[in-house]
């Protein structure tokens, strides 16, 4: 009957496991390969957790911005059919305006309002008109004489007018008109006033207009390619 030898670790040198028992050394080979795939599990596990780690973050952020999405999606077409709107309104507004044809006998208005109040006009010279995108605008220079109160009634006159008349000043200086008689004049009720610099009024462009001026721009983005 044969008994087993065991294995007396104290004896086994290291440094020479090719004389060590065939039972020490399949331990051995069995204890080194397990430590391998310890080692190569925690390394593979380990890199996995990093990876995991960066796809949770990954899909944080795209979720995130297909919320974001999602809600402009959701708001996209109450935006448009708010600026088809204010788009209509502005066309109604602009309609108001003087027509290409009316400009030249709302001038005319407005010089003979001044007149029917009792303002001076010393220079109403209208200037060369300026097309804009959906306006054309006309400056006129002028340099007034007239009352404090006949001035507010100018402006009540040309806002009483048929059509809507917009006017903006530009440069405009207003001070009590000096003559040699009174050089040091101040402002009173009936002292006279001088109103000089430019006014701009404005009109709305006609279908035509406007068309070529959609053309013109499409021509200076071509040309600026």
């Amino acid at each position: 009957m044969s008994t087993k030898k065991k294995i007396n670790l104290r004896e086994l040198d290291i440094n020479n496991i090719g004389g060590w028992p065939r039972e020490a050394q399949l331990v051995f080979c069995g204890l080194l390969a397990l430590v391998i795939v310890v080692i190569a599990w925690f390394l593979a596990i380990s890199g996995q957790r990093d990876e995991l780690k960066r796809l949770e973050a990954q899909e944080s952020d795209l979720r995130t911005e297909f919320e974001t999405k999602q809600g402009r999606a959701a708001n996209l077409e109450p935006l448009k059919q708010q600026l088809a709107q204010m788009e209509q309104q502005l066309q109604q507004m602009l309609r108001q305006l003087p027509s290409k044809t009316e400009m030249p006998d709302l001038i005319v208005d407005i010089s003979q309002t001044a007149l029917a109040t009792g303002i001076q006009n010393d220079l109403f010279q209208p200037g060369p008109e300026a097309k804009q995108e959906f306006y054309a605008e006309k400056p006129i220079m002028l340099r007034m004489v007239g009352t404090y109160h006949q001035f507010g009634a100018f402006v009540s006159g040309v806002a009483s007018l048929p059509r809507v008349v917009i006017m903006t000043m530009h440069d405009i200086s207003l001070q009590p008109k000096k003559s040699k008689d009174n050089p040091n004049a101040r402002i009173g009720p009936n002292t006279p006033l001088e109103l000089a610099g430019t006014v701009k009024t404005y009109r709305y462009l006609d279908e035509d207009e406007s068309a070529d001026s959609e053309s013109g721009k499409a021509g200076d983005n071509k040309g600026g390619k």
